[in-house]
């Protein structure tokens, strides 16, 4: 942004340098200073509607051709066509941006074969016109890079919020596999160790009362009774190894 400011800068003190425009040299200045003024507004002028850019527009160009018909031979002044040109690159998008790019070439060579004749004018515009079109493709391709770069980092925050859900949602299905698992040893340690248990407790109480009728019967139950908590005791090691985080 500083070289648009710098350029008119250099066509100002161009003014002051050359001495045919002494006589015009205020009215010069004056159309110089209202395109600057217009130029920062178009620029830096917030929440502007449509139609007034349009309208900075058209003023500007005004002045430009006000001013080479002061003085048609200083043909330095056609570099403001070139900053309108970059001023529009800026404010503009597909058509009326191409539309407004389109208007300007045509004025900067217009004016000077207007001006100058046909053969100075073409030749001094030539290269003007040639600057702006390099100048739009550089402002284009800046703001495709632009562009790309948005479009980009919101590619990665997507995949960042995507990769936060999906881990969200390994936690969950981890969560509930382990809830799954709870539950089958559940299920698993009610039909057998609890079993056991259960038939502990009734071969226990048998032998109680053995005890006191048929005392001969009471080894054969204790055996069983063994077996039984051997069998339950390793059930419940076995549930136990289950129940662990694997390492």
């Amino acid at each position: 942004m500083i070289f648009v400011y710098l350029a008119i800068l250099a066509v100002v003190a161009r003014t002051l340098a050359v001495d045919e425009l002494r006589p015009v040299l205020p009215a010069y200045l004056g159309l110089e200073l209202a395109y600057l003024i217009l130029y920062t507004l178009a620029l830096w002028q917030l929440r502007r509607p449509g139609w007034l850019l349009h309208l900075y527009l058209i003023i500007q160009c005004a002045l430009v051709l006000w001013m080479q018909s002061l003085w048609p031979e200083f043909d330095f002044v056609v570099l403001l066509y070139l900053l309108l040109v970059y001023q529009v690159a800026l404010l503009f998008r597909d058509l009326t941006r191409w539309v407004w790019v389109g208007v300007l070439i045509l004025l900067t060579g217009g004016s000077l074969i207007y001006f100058l004749g046909l053969l100075p004018g073409l030749a001094i515009s030539l290269t003007t016109i040639v600057g702006e079109i390099i100048l739009l493709a550089f402002v284009i391709s800046g703001q495709e890079i632009v562009a790309t770069q948005l479009k980009s980092q919101a590619l990665l925050d997507e995949l960042q919020v995507t990769n936060q859900q999906l881990q969200q949602y390994a936690g969950q299905v981890e969560e509930l596999a382990a809830m799954q698992e709870r539950n089958r040893l559940a299920r698993k340690l009610h039909d057998t160790v609890t079993q056991l248990i259960f038939s502990i407790s009734l071969l226990t109480r048998s032998a109680q009362l053995l005890m006191e009728k048929e005392p001969e019967r009471v080894p054969e139950i204790l055996m069983r009774l063994q077996r039984m908590t051997a069998d339950a005791l390793s059930q419940l090691r076995s549930f136990i190894t289950q129940l662990r985080p694997p390492a």
